[in-house]
């Protein structure tokens, strides 16, 4: 039987280790791919989706965050904010292939919201860089290519 409780769940934990949440998708999925009982593809997919759909969530906040620069509250200081900015400037949307680092990663998709990237080629790349990490993680437990 198909238990998509089970898939969701991993779309739910990826989701949320996109955010700033500190959550751990991979150890999630290593666990489900060695109880054998889900679909070595289904995994992927439900844990690639979910991680992309928070750094999208991470994008739209960048987007409309910046209004409250001068907000007191606001927790980045303007300097830091144009620091990342530059940064970003400098070495453009390529940074985002870094997405799928943990610490540095969720941050920088979240920059690229406040740097208006483009939403499809951000798409593009944060879906390229999120499923080659969960790729790489699913062969080295599978064993694949040893």
């Amino acid at each position: 039987m198909f238990d998509l409780t089970g898939y969701l769940g991993l779309f739910a934990v990826a989701f949320g280790a996109a955010t700033l949440l500190p959550l751990q998708s991979e150890a999630v999925l290593v666990g489900m791919l060695l109880s054998e009982r889900y679909a070595t593809l289904g995994l992927l997919l439900s844990a690639t989706v979910g991680n992309v759909a928070g750094s999208i969530l991470n994008w739209f906040l960048g987007r409309s965050i910046e209004r409250f620069r001068d907000r007191r509250w606001f927790p980045v200081k303007e300097r830091q904010l144009i620091k990342a900015q530059a940064l970003y400037h400098r070495y453009g949307q390529w940074t985002l292939l870094l997405s799928w680092l943990p610490i540095i990663g969720d941050p920088i998709t979240l920059v690229a919201g406040v740097m208006k990237a483009p939403f499809w080629s951000f798409l593009v790349i944060v879906t390229l860089a999120k499923a080659s990490r969960y790729l790489v993680v699913t062969s080295i437990t599978l064993g694949w290519g040893a």
